[in-house]
Order: C-alpha cells, then structure tokens, then sequence
C-alpha cells in the first residue's frame, strides 16, 4: 500500500524536516510540498490525496480554515508547535497530532497507525447481532446490551476489560480498546490516551493535558 503524501507547512526547514521523514517509509510517496493553505487547496482540487500532513498556523487561511474548505476527507496529521488546537483535532476527527520538533520515534508511531487504520476495513468476525447506526451491542456477563451511542460518556482500559460508562451507569466487558474503537463511528468518537476513548460530545472542559466529562478528568496524550 502507497499514500500520495502533502505536506503543508510555512515554515522552509518543518517542510524539509518532514519530507526526510517520510522518505523513511517505503509506504509513503511525497505528491506534493506547499506552504500555504491556498496552495494545498489547488493540490488538493487537482488530485487524489491520501494522507495530509497540515500545520495549523499558516499565512493566510490556517490549517482548520483549510479543512473546512477541502473537496474531500484525506487522512490528516496535524503538526504543531503547540498543543491548544486538540480541540480543534477532535472536533475534525484529525487521524493523528503531532508536536513540534517531530522525532522520528512519534513519526513512525502515527504511520503505523495511519496504516493500521487503512487496512482495518470490513470482515468483522465477530457474531455479536447489530442494529441501525446509532446503537452498539457488547456483551456483559453471557448477554448482549444495547448502548445508544449517545448514552455513552467515554470508555476506560481497565487490564483485559473495557469499562463503558454511561449515563445510567458503567458496564465491564472483555475487550480490547482496539476492538472498541474500529467498531465505533469516528465522528463521535475519539480515542485521546491509550486508555481512554471519549465521545466528543460530552467533553465539558479541555485543557494542555487533560479534559473532563462530567466530573471525571481524562488525560491527553499524543504519544
């Protein structure tokens, strides 16, 4: 599998910084390099983007006013020297959120990712019975409960068990966050920590490192 790369940066030496990067990944192809929004908006319009590699604070239109005009979705990783825009990160479903300077470790830790993402598609094993969009069965204790999407506040790891807390309650069933998160919808949810998915719509404050949903505080974590 190849993904035709853009790379959308202002600044000359980020823009280099992350091309050497992605010529360390054979599944990478570099299409295009821009340093403005207006730019990558042509690229965008003339071909088909795979994966888009998008600073925030750029001159001009800035990395969310680009997203909002883009003909279509490609996979984005945002890249920043800051860590105000998580918000903005979730609010746009962003596949992954990378800091400024990039290693290389963080760098291969998003592809890998991104990669993962792409090849999960379809055949699900499972036999667990399913409904509309809006509902997901899991299994607690040898029956099937149905949780409404939106009943749902955020999801915990808890060793080989994930804790679903809702509004009613919390439900423990054996899982993995893994199974979890390729089963939800991403315009719902997100997962900010190893440990934690969180629908995005019960998020009451959000700050640098954490956020909270009704009285509990979730930590953020990019790594």
């Amino acid at each position: 599998m190849t993904l035709k790369c853009l790379i959308v940066d202002d600044e000359l030496m980020a823009r280099k910084a992350l091309e050497r990067l992605c010529d360390k990944r054979n599944e990478l192809e570099v299409a295009a390099i821009c340093e403005d929004a207006e730019e990558a908006l042509k690229v965008l319009k003339s071909q088909e983007i795979d994966l888009l590699f998008l600073d925030v604070e750029l001159l001009g239109l800035n990395g969310l006013q680009l997203l909002d005009q883009l003909p279509y979705m490609p996979l984005v990783i945002m890249t920043t020297s800051k860590t105000e825009y998580a918000f903005d990160a979730f609010q746009y479903q962003v596949n992954d959120y990378l800091k400024k300077p990039i290693t290389l470790p963080r760098f291969m830790q998003a592809i890998d990712k991104i990669l993962e993402q792409k090849n999960s598609v379809a055949a699900k094993t499972d036999t667990s019975p399913k409904i509309d969009s809006n509902d997901i069965f899991v299994k607690e204790e040898g029956r099937y409960i149905r949780l409404a999407y939106q009943d749902i506040l955020y999801i915990e790891n808890v060793g080989d068990y994930a804790k679903i807390r809702t509004n009613r309650g919390s439900h423990v069933i054996y899982t993995t966050m893994k199974t979890l998160e390729e089963k939800l919808p991403v315009s719902i949810f997100f997962r900010v920590h190893r440990s934690f998915i969180i629908n995005l719509s019960k998020i009451v404050d959000i700050e640098e490192s954490n956020l909270v949903i009704e009285e509990k505080v979730i930590p953020i974590s990019w790594n």
